[in-house]
């Protein structure tokens, strides 16, 4: 019975479509064409269905009809044929109002006189994947509203991803060409604005006998999800970041893609069903910036992937230094690279590449936290210092007139995120202190974040890290952190100042190739020195810090 109901229903199909293709066959030819498509008419399109019903079934009814450039005469293509429309393909389509099924029909008529009584110029749309591979079947629309009757047509890409639209009316930069198919990117011509004086791909111009070429490349679509980390490697919530992709679409920095977003709970920006291109992340964030990243600075997204996209950011500062250190043959990051900072004739600061970094540069929320939240606090005092002074630092505090002969600061819990976490390098600033004054530090670690033990560099409680950049040891292995300041003088008139601390490791939160300097003075006169066993060191003289700055720098065997 099914298949009975089936050929009845073929066989009204059939008898609809035959009756519809009779309507256009008896039109002059000069009327054959629908009401918003290329030849324009007044038989109904894919927008202006006709609705039938036969045999107690509903029935949508449309035409879409097009220019055929036949070779036997030459093609406008090849210059060989400046009256490209040749005669006129119609396809009928006959769609099931309730299950959505079409059938389409197809039938050619030719004019009775000379093949040029209609005139027009064409536009040859070639479409390519992202390694030039042709794609066929991508659904392309032309638009045109500047012209009357306006016209709104839908074509698919041959096999080869090509398709040639002839006898179109002359009009400057007004086709509308937009390609796509399900899965894939899409791609388009643009018009010119105000806000894209310059596009690189502007809508079509097309002339009478000429043909216009435009080329459209798209591929399946990707996701890629950014991972936004603080220093101890603990998702951030809430911080503004822009990603961008470096596709232009006009001149001189017009980018096809260049939104907002705001981290998830978990430090999660997803972004779905996106096209292949090369994305930088740009923090827009009051209280945050970009520390390192993995991988460096952008991503490269290859079409029908998912990738993965690990930010390190952490407090904003005025003036910042991104130091990225390359094998200049190979491109890639170096590990373990040393990274001195000066600024005319000052202290030096110290780092390594291929790590993070626990740092902190300002204290003036005072004491009571116990876990490393708010930048400004940390966890305990013995009285004996002073965290608001100006300019910001740590001082001893003063009884009266005269400071006190020492005291101690011990900082929050700082969370690596990870116990397997090797500890590298102690740095702090100033490096140098008055000659009556010291500064000196212990360091614990633990795996329970209740047990701490301060030692110092031979791993006992009778030592002191009282050089900066001294390496850590001991550490190893252990999760949660904490560091203990000593400050102490000799004259009752001079207090030690400690601006910055910063303790580098190394675990799963990882920058490669990269170390970043926080908290720095504004201006020029800074010296820059990168160094490398078995590799060609490099200084950089008398560089200009201002605002965040990225340095990158190639080292040669």
């Amino acid at each position: 019975m099914k298949g009975i109901v089936s050929y009845r229903e073929r066989t009204a199909v059939s008898a609809l479509a035959n009756q519809y293709i009779e309507i256009a066959r008896n039109l002059p030819y000069s009327k054959i064409g629908t009401q918003s498509g290329n030849p324009h008419g007044e038989l109904p399109d894919i927008s202006n269905p006709v609705e039938s019903e036969l045999n107690g079934i509903s029935y949508q009814v449309y035409y879409v009809i097009n220019y055929i450039d036949d070779p036997a005469d030459g093609t406008i293509v090849a210059g060989t044929d400046f009256a490209p429309n040749d005669y006129k393909q119609i396809k009928l389509y006959v769609k099931n109002s309730a299950t959505g099924s079409a059938s389409s029909f197809f039938t050619s008529i030719s004019p009775k006189g000379l093949e040029n009584l209609d005139s027009g110029g064409a536009v040859s749309i070639s479409i390519f994947d992202a390694v030039g591979q042709p794609v066929p079947e991508a659904v392309i629309q032309i638009k045109n509203n500047s012209i009357n009757p306006a016209i709104n047509l839908t074509r698919l890409s041959d096999s080869s991803g090509n398709w040639i639209e002839v006898g179109l009316p002359d009009s400057v930069n007004g086709y509308s060409i937009t390609v796509a198919k399900n899965g894939y990117s899409s791609d388009m011509t643009h018009p010119i604005t105000p806000q894209n004086l310059n596009p690189i791909k502007p809508d079509a111009t097309v002339s009478d006998g000429q043909v216009t070429q435009v080329s459209f490349s798209i591929d399946k679509l990707s996701d890629l999800t950014f991972i936004v980390l603080n220093q101890s490697c603990q998702p951030v919530p809430n911080v503004d970041l822009r990603a961008r992709g470096s596709k232009l679409i006009g001149t001189p920095s017009v980018f096809k893609f260049d939104n907002e977003y705001v981290s998830s709970s978990n430090g999660r920006i997803v972004l779905d069903n996106i096209e292949w291109d090369n994305y930088s992340p740009i923090a827009n964030d009051s209280e945050y910036m970009i520390y390192g990243s993995s991988p460096i600075q952008q991503v490269s997204l290859s079409p029908d992937t998912s990738q993965d996209f690990t930010l390190i950011v952490g407090a904003k500062t005025e003036n910042s230094l991104l130091v990225i250190v390359k094998d200049a043959s190979t491109g890639n990051p170096i590990e373990g690279a040393t990274i001195e900072l000066q600024k005319n004739s000052g202290p030096v600061s110290v780092k390594f590449t291929g790590g993070s970094a626990l740092s902190q540069q300002d204290w003036s929320g005072g004491s009571g936290q116990a876990d490393y939240f708010d930048t400004t606090r940390y966890f305990e005092d013995d009285g004996n210092i002073s965290n608001n002074g100006v300019p910001l630092g740590l001082r001893l505090s003063m009884a009266g007139q005269y400071y006190v002969p020492s005291g101690s600061l011990v900082s929050s819990t700082f969370d690596t995120g990870t116990d397997e976490t090797s500890y590298t390098i102690l740095t702090w600033q100033p490096a140098s202190q008055n000659p009556n004054a010291s500064i000196k530090f212990q360091l614990a670690a633990n795996n329970d974040n209740e047990t701490w033990n301060y030692t110092g560099p031979d791993g006992t409680s009778n030592s002191f890290y009282d050089v900066s950049g001294t390496t850590i040891n001991s550490l190893n292995g252990n999760r949660y952190f904490r560091y203990k300041a000593y400050l102490s003088t000799q004259d009752s008139l001079s207090t030690p100042v400690l601006t910055n601390v910063n303790i580098n490791y190394v675990s799963g939160c990882r920058s490669p190739g990269q170390s970043f300097f926080a908290g720095l003075e504004g201006g020029e006169g800074y010296k820059i020195s990168i160094s490398m066993p078995d590799y060609q060191g490099q200084i950089v003289e008398n560089a200009t810090i201002n605002g965040y700055q990225v340095l990158q720098i190639p080292l040669s065997r």
